[in-house]
């Protein structure tokens, strides 16, 4: 199933429901099943066949965006990347998975501002992450150097669980306004990391992200952390920005090791 929607700009696509009414920009819906449960997700496609193998986007949406509609996950950055200028700057796939109503990407606390240990075993919605990108991968012409992961809000925590548990697949990571475990973060060693928070965010704390960005810089990684002064829970604005993460994250390439 292909989504046909207009090429929106990224400010609008909170308040613009997906239409299917025809235009110039691709969305491939398709779902991935685990335990039982269908997740659906949705797969930008470059505008242009691929003469080469093509960067890959693993977004990871927030609470808000959860469902079975297979179209409320493409709020914020599928949008953005699906719309001029960035699809002409940043030709690319893009997988975003949806998470179901009664589900997160990682069962922790978000509110709270201490952190929780790293589950034992990845939520059945982030394992439906990795399924739906092991999909796409095998049927799709991706540069398996330049696969990269972001994630806002409950994205985050999803952006900062996932890459702990497969650290060696991702080229970089942009998690924004999420958290995660900072006794693990040797797990996330040889990935470089752009965290982003804004500093007046009353739905999760900046502490989350600083905890984070702290341990990292302790253990001499390779990161980047911006706190945005008097910015709430939309920080991805900015993140997502002209002049945020999006082009480093674009110029990074895995390595061997």
């Amino acid at each position: 199933m292909r989504l046909y929607v207009p090429m929106l700009m990224l400010a609008a696509a909170c308040t613009t429901p997906v239409q299917a009414t025809g235009g110039q920009t691709v969305f491939q819906g398709s779902a991935t099943e685990v335990d039982g449960r269908s997740y659906p997700f949705q797969l930008l496609l470059p505008s242009r066949m691929p003469e080469a193998r093509m960067p890959l986007v693993v977004f990871l949406h927030g609470a808000g965006e959860r469902g079975t509609d297979n179209t409320r996950q493409l709020t914020w950055l599928p949008l953005g990347m699906a719309g001029e200028p960035m699809r002409s700057q940043f030709p690319c796939y893009l997988l975003a998975v949806q998470c179901p109503a009664d589900e997160t990407w990682v069962d922790v606390p978000w509110a709270a501002t201490v952190s929780s240990p790293l589950p034992a075993e990845p939520s059945r919605a982030l394992r439906a992450v990795m399924a739906a990108l092991d999909r796409v991968l095998a049927e799709h012409p991706v540069d398996p150097d330049r696969v990269y992961l972001t994630g806002l809000s409950m994205g985050g925590y999803g952006a900062f669980d996932l890459a702990m548990r497969m650290p060696g697949r991702f080229a970089a990571m942009v998690p924004v306004c999420g958290g995660g475990d900072p006794a693990s973060v040797e797990r996330l060693r040889g990935l470089p990391t752009w965290i982003w928070h804004g500093a007046a965010d009353k739905v999760v704390p900046a502490v989350r992200s600083r905890q984070m960005a702290e341990a990292m810089q302790s253990a001499g990684m390779d990161v980047r952390h911006e706190e945005l002064a008097g910015v709430g829970h939309d920080s991805w604005r900015q993140a997502y920005g002209p002049e945020g993460a999006i082009g480093w994250m674009f110029a990074q390439r895995r390595t061997a090791d």
